[in-house]
C-alpha cells in the first residue's frame, strides 16, 4: 500500500509542476505596446480550467501526502 502511495505521490508531484509551469504568468507582450499590466481581468477557458486543475492537484497532494503518514 506504502508503496503505492509514493508512486501516486510522485505522479502528482510532477503534474503539480507542470501544470504550474504552463501557467502564463504576467501581461505578456502586452507591456511592449503600452498595456497596463495593472488592468484586473477575470480567468476564463483554459486559464480558469489550469487554475482550478492546479488547486485539486495541490489538495490531492497533500491528501495522499497526510494518508502516507498515518500509514507509516
Amino acid at each position: 500500500m506504502q508503496t503505492y502511495l509514493s508512486i501516486a505521490q510522485i505522479l502528482l508531484a510532477v503534474a503539480l509542476v507542470l501544470i504550474v509551469l504552463l501557467q502564463v504568468r504576467g501581461g505578456g507582450l502586452g507591456g511592449i505596446f503600452g498595456q497596463p499590466d495593472t488592468v484586473y481581468r477575470t480567468k476564463r477557458g483554459l486559464e480558469k480550467t489550469m487554475f482550478q486543475l492546479t488547486i485539486a492537484l495541490a489538495v490531492l497532494f497533500v491528501v495522499i501526502a497526510i494518508i502516507s503518514l498515518r500509514l507509516t
